[in-house]
């Protein structure tokens, strides 16, 4: 009779996923641009793309859920083309998740508005996000989980 003894193998992970304290803050326009076509071209944006709950833990690998975060300048009279549409139910409020990264790139005095419809919009239910509007300096802050690059931002 052959005796079998357990061997038990222990590997410590560490992630390589930049976390938003980590991570670089981007100024490159096309990926948001491919992404979020609907705002038009934009200009001066400042984000994060940050992998989200990575750990050390050594869980099972697989999909990595992506936050893409930021400020981006819109082309002039945009935001108030897109708030103006009253179907859109836009109403004030303030992004609640700031990056502290992102602090300084925010417009001072800037008086944000949202619209649950404009996000779903924005989003065409394939990712979660939030788009908050500056009609003052045309600047919309985005916050998002695995924005999919639009269909119609080509290949």
């Amino acid at each position: 009779m052959l005796a079998l003894g357990a061997v038990t193998v222990l590997a410590a992970c560490t992630s390589t996923a930049k976390s938003a304290e980590d991570a670089k803050v981007r100024t490159d326009l096309e990926p948001l641009e491919r992404r979020f076509v609907a705002l038009g071209p934009l200009s001066g944006a400042h984000w994060l793309g940050t992998a989200l709950g990575t750990d050390s833990r050594g869980s099972v690998p697989g999909p990595t859920d992506v936050r893409m975060v930021g400020t981006a300048c819109l082309r002039a009279g945009a935001v108030a083309a897109i708030t103006s549409a009253p179907q859109r139910g836009f109403r004030p409020e303030e992004p609640p998740r700031l990056p502290q990264k992102l602090a300084e790139f925010v417009p001072k005095g800037a008086r944000w508005v949202r619209s649950d419809s404009f996000d779903r919009d924005m989003t065409g239910g394939t990712y979660s996000g939030a788009f908050y509007l500056d009609p003052g300096t045309d600047t919309v802050y985005f916050d998002t989980i695995n924005p999919g690059i639009s269909a119609s931002s080509g290949p």
